[in-house]
């Protein structure tokens, strides 16, 4: 979220910046609110001083001659109606405001590019090269059919579309490539391993910027306790309950940065995503993916995103994937994100780059949302910024290596790093 004082200060700035992100800031209907606001406040502050003069009055009646006692109270119950009344028009007031506040996305970095999708885009850095094969090549889908290691029917009778099970040595693989990211993220990048819940409540999806807007992306789950009114949601990343780990808290200056990594499974409903460039293990209602989050002092974000970005290009260049780098423009950027680098592995298969992470920068639009502050030497309250970045989404991987690593027969080679995972497994034969 944004800062209030800044959005009632410097509205008209504001709602053109958000213009770079095709985001149209209703500034007459915030204007027209803020005024109500501002009268009814004033209003009640009269009628608190008026109740304040009359207790004065009452309190001092031994001494205070030619007073009515019982007008006086009487005045005090019609004072208390006057400001109930005030106070629920003034809380449905700054409801609507609030409303309005929370759907605003973050402003975009300077050298954020201007531009309304994908299309925008500045690529910013190509690494590897691209085997050329000569033989015809098999896409992931089709190499997992002929190793039985992927079954999309039984998921699909078990859980529907857009799921599905891994078998074998294929199963095995994507497992490896898990605990592979996570110890060159915790042993190399000295990152702290956490294991989270996948069961989060609705404030936690707000503080992260999911809700209130990406409701419909979210897997919602029927309340498990009879009486409790609380909303509950299947995770989308792990960056939403890594993040809110610091809600509610003011922190010592010395224990940031905070870095963080979790392995977790992800549920998103992913609607509209289905065709052909999403098949297989592209885009599933679930996948796993091994997340970074930094929490990090304000002047220190800028400099964290280049550092968490080559933490996940790690992941890629050990593994010998060719890749490229892209800056996002400003109409492509996540809701919270100020500035966003998305990594694009190589599928061959498709002869595209496909994402396979987003390190992002937050600033302190989360920390704004879930109240996570620091404190200095010098005492001074701050927010922190977060970050966070994918480290790689798993399926992905998977689907990238065994492309990139297979033979004409259809075997899958092991990539060099991972083979001591493997018991010094070299390939996975036909």
């Amino acid at each position: 979220m944004l800062d209030n004082n800044l959005l009632r200060h410097n509205l008209n700035y504001i709602s053109k910046i958000l213009k770079k992100r095709n985001f149209d800031l209703d500034v007459n209907l915030i204007k027209k609110l803020e005024e109500k606001r501002k009268k009814l406040q004033i209003k009640m502050e009269v009628l608190f001083i008026e109740r304040k003069k009359i207790f004065v009055i009452l309190s001092k009646k031994h001494i205070t001659h030619n007073i009515n006692i019982t007008e006086l109270k009487k005045k005090v119950i019609q004072i208390n109606y006057e400001l109930s009344k005030q106070q629920i028009m003034l809380s449905s007031i700054k409801k609507n405001i609030n409303t309005i506040y929370s759907n605003i996305p973050n402003l975009p970095l300077d050298d954020v590019p201007l531009g309304k999708d994908s299309n925008n885009n500045k690529e910013i850095k190509v690494w590897g090269e691209k085997i050329k094969y000569n033989f015809l090549i098999r896409d992931h889908l089709e190499l997992g059919f002929l190793h039985k290691g992927i079954d999309i029917e039984s998921a699909t009778k078990i859980s529907g579309s857009k799921f599905i099970i891994l078998k074998g040595l294929i199963a095995y693989l994507h497992r490896i490539l898990i605990q592979f990211m996570i110890n060159l993220h915790v042993f190399k990048h000295n990152y702290k391993e956490i294991y989270i819940p996948y069961i989060v409540k609705d404030n936690a999806l707000y503080g992260t910027g999911q809700l209130p807007k990406f409701s419909k992306d979210l897997f919602h789950i029927k309340n498990f306790k009879k009486l409790d009114t609380q909303k509950y949601f299947l995770i989308p990343t792990a960056e939403v309950p890594l993040t809110n780990l610091v809600c509610n808290t003011i922190i010592k200056e010395n224990q940031l940065p905070m870095k963080l990594v979790a392995h977790s499974p992800c549920f998103r409903s992913e609607a509209g995503s289905y065709g052909q460039y999403n098949k297989g293990l592209i885009r599933t209602h679930q996948f796993d993916k091994v997340e970074l989050v930094q929490l990090v002092k304000p002047y220190n974000s800028t400099e964290t995103l280049e550092k968490i970005t080559e933490h996940a290009e790690k992941v890629l260049q050990l593994l010998e994937l060719p890749y490229r780098k892209v800056l996002l423009c400003t109409g492509d950027m996540g809701f919270s994100s100020s500035k966003t680098y998305d990594l694009e592995v190589w599928l061959p298969s498709k002869n595209k780059y496909y994402e396979i992470s987003s390190c992002s920068n937050m600033l302190d639009f989360q920390s704004r949302r879930i109240k996570a502050k620091f404190k200095t030497k010098n005492n001074k309250i701050d927010y922190i910024h977060t970050l966070n970045g994918s480290g790689l989404a798993v399926g992905r991987t998977l689907a990238a290596v065994m492309e990139n690593y297979q033979l004409e027969d259809g075997s899958i080679k092991i990539p060099k790093i991972l083979r001591p995972y493997m018991y010094g497994l070299s390939i996975i034969k036909k």
